[in-house]
């Protein structure tokens, strides 16, 4: 791997880092609202070998590209937590996708429907060039819809999503199917 120093896990390897980072993931009840079983990841972040294990794990995930990617997008706001190290890794620049009013310059924009209502994301109309090779990296994959605007942003501006990588992804809210044909590893999934 031309830009890391990290050598490939073996497939051994790969699944016990993977129940390792699993392990530490907290389960929160009736988090933000009764009903919801939230998958709280501040409890890998608090443990040094957990979250180097991750990132790791998310350069492992995307070794095949390494040396191809020009930029990493991060996804407000905890995909910036592994995006900004994974972009270091990967030898790459870091653009952060953000919600409306917290970016400074000129930007695009994209709408997204939420469980009642809308929202969108914001990505700085100069974060990259067109044809620039992006992987997208956020901490949850639930339904898609931030992850799905986000692909939509970056191709807006020219560039090609190569992959999106999560910490943890939601199964059963099928999300990867909204981001079709894009390619997405995740760490952990429930």
């Amino acid at each position: 791997m031309s830009t890391t120093n990290e050598s490939l896990m073996s497939p051994k390897e790969r699944e016990t880092a993977r129940e390792q980072v699993r392990a530490l993931v907290r389960a929160v009840p009736d988090f933000p609202k009764p009903g919801i079983l939230f998958r709280d990841i501040t409890t890998v972040l608090a443990n040094k070998q957990a979250m180097q294990t991750a990132i790791r794990l998310h350069i492992d995930a995307i070794a095949d590209l390494v040396g191809k990617v020009d930029c990493v997008v991060g996804i407000e706001s905890r995909g910036f937590l592994f995006g900004i190290p994974v972009a270091e890794r990967l030898g790459a620049a870091f653009a952060p996708v953000r919600k409306p009013g917290k970016l400074p310059a000129a930007v695009i924009e994209q709408s997204y429907q939420l469980e009642y209502g809308e929202d969108r994301l914001q990505l700085h109309a100069d974060a990259f060039q067109p044809g620039a090779k992006i992987v997208v990296v956020d901490d949850l994959l639930a339904t898609g819809g931030t992850a799905e605007a986000t692909c939509k942003l970056i191709r807006q501006l020219g560039g090609e999503v190569l992959a999106c990588l999560f910490m943890i992804e939601l199964d059963a809210l099928k999300g990867r199917e909204r981001l079709a044909p894009a390619r997405v590893e995740s760490l952990v999934r429930y």
